[in-house]
């Protein structure tokens, strides 16, 4: 199972060619990735972005319908990795994936993702 959740495309995602920039792709999957921890956890603000990759497979204009499609690809012990897949128009225009980590500001560190948030993290696990 994925979460989806729709992008409202900005005309600043552009270049003067009407084609969304790659700066704009990193911003979508963070809007998703947040809409997503927030609406399966309940929670997002001791979650930090380790690392991401974007992979980038076809161009995307200002006029296409933007989605994002979140899913989880592997529960660590402190670490999450997810899948996100950019669409438009209904094409996979980016692939990303991330690694975050739930990290404790007191300590310094990272620390165990609990078993509830697990349990909710896994009902969202993809190939």
């Amino acid at each position: 199972m994925t979460h989806k959740t729709d992008i409202q495309l900005r005309f600043f995602d552009s270049d003067a060619f009407g084609h969304l920039s790659n700066i704009a792709f990193s911003l979508y999957a963070e809007q998703a990735r947040v809409d997503f921890l927030f609406n399966v956890i309940k929670q997002n603000n001791n979650l930090i972005l380790a690392h991401i990759d974007l992979d980038f497979k076809i161009q995307a204009n200002l006029t296409d319908t933007v989605y994002v499609e979140t899913g989880v690809i592997k529960i660590g012990n402190t670490s999450i990795k997810i899948k996100q897949d950019i669409y438009a128009n209904d094409k996979v225009a980016t692939t990303a994936k991330s690694v975050i980590v739930l990290f404790d500001y007191e300590q310094q560190r990272p620390m165990p993702i609990p078993d509830e948030a697990r349990a909710l993290l896994n009902k969202y696990l993809v190939d």
